[in-house]
């Protein structure tokens, strides 16, 4: 089991709700549970995947983390050099420090770049903010991080219209290194890209997470992307975790049925391995209204009578040694099982 000297995030209850206001007053009258009382780790040096349906909170989760979104409740504990702190209590000024040390990826490598400014003027932003006055430095160290992701420095001069998807998304990741951090939120950062280029920026965030000793969480919909790339995944589902474990263990021994759903929905090239398909029911429910007990069980082909009315707690087993956590009322009925036997 892995140390916990190790994490260098803690997430504890973590709920991003959203306002749902009517009425001439707006009087809040609900709210989005976009992320409902998430607890996780985030181990230093890491590529943890997030899986899940469209909706499900997985960029929710991550800007929440980052404090792009503030949470309406619950704690995210950031281990520092001076000891770990709550993001969630920290003074604006201290946060915006704190922030250099966490970044994000966005999508859409276009959006995310000005197309007024050339890419020296975009990426040369960061650097002044956090103290780099003098503009040959921020010349000096945007060259460089143009050349770490495969780009010439002559590039820091033309505009994002210039370039194709996969090269923007290479200034995205350049400018996202600019101020040194350690922890990276990879928001779909490939999705939008064709296959071949896919491959090439994958290869690249693994090839700058060894050189700059990053840790990386991986938001993305593809599981056959996230099973290349991650050490660990979480799957979530209406703003809740319902599966954690290493990538290895997760897809050969998968114990939630909505994972089984989503990895049975992966293309296989081979014939003689064809997964069979297990189609869900249904659309993904309300997050304004949720159904009651298990969050899952409108959808759930072994739905049983109390998944309609008891939500799961999350089961830790120990398997070869790592934890695999699930929330299921199936797996507690397993166990039970085994017990008697």
């Amino acid at each position: 089991m892995t140390d916990d000297k190790n994490v260098l995030i803690r997430v504890r209850g973590l709920k991003t709700w959203y306002p749902v206001k009517k009425g001439v007053f707006k009087h809040t009258v609900g709210y989005v549970k976009a992320v409902d009382d998430v607890d996780l780790d985030v181990y230093r040096g890491e590529i943890l995947g997030v899986v899940g349906e469209s909706g499900c909170g997985k960029t929710t989760l991550g800007k929440s983390i980052l404090q792009l979104i503030r949470p309406y409740a619950g704690n995210v504990f950031y281990d520092f050099p001076e000891g770990e702190k709550d993001l969630m209590t920290m003074k604006k000024k201290d946060l915006d420090e704190a922030r250099r040390r966490m970044q994000i990826v966005f999508q859409d490598p276009y959006s995310s770049l000005n197309p007024s400014f050339t890419i020296f003027g975009s990426m040369q932003e960061p650097l002044i903010r956090f103290g780099m006055k003098n503009k040959e430095e921020r010349k000096k160290k945007i060259a460089e991080l143009l050349q770490a992701v495969n780009l010439p420095e002559d590039y820091m001069e033309r505009y994002p219209n210039e370039f194709s998807g996969g090269q923007r998304q290479r200034i995205g990741i350049a400018r996202a290194l600019s101020v040194s951090p350690e922890f990276i939120v990879c928001d779909e950062a490939v999705s939008a890209l064709d296959v071949s280029i896919q491959a090439q920026v994958l290869q690249l965030l693994m090839k700058l997470k060894e050189e700059y000793k990053l840790t990386y969480m991986f938001i993305t919909h593809d599981l056959s992307v996230v099973e290349y790339i991650s050490d660990r995944i979480i799957v979530m589902y209406l703003g809740h975790i319902v599966e954690i474990a290493d990538t290895q263990e997760l897809f050969a021994n998968t114990l939630h049925p909505y994972t089984e759903a989503l990895i049975s929905a992966i293309p296989v090239a081979d014939i003689n391995q064809r997964r069979k398909r297990i189609p869900l029911q249904g659309d993904v429910p309300s997050p304004v209204n949720p159904p009651s007990g298990c969050p899952f069980h409108p959808r759930c082909p072994k739905c049983q009578d109390v998944c309609k009315t008891k939500k799961p707690e999350p089961v830790t087993l120990m398997k070869n040694g790592r934890p695999h956590t699930v929330c299921c009322h199936l797996v507690k009925t397993e166990e039970r099982k085994e017990k008697k036997e």
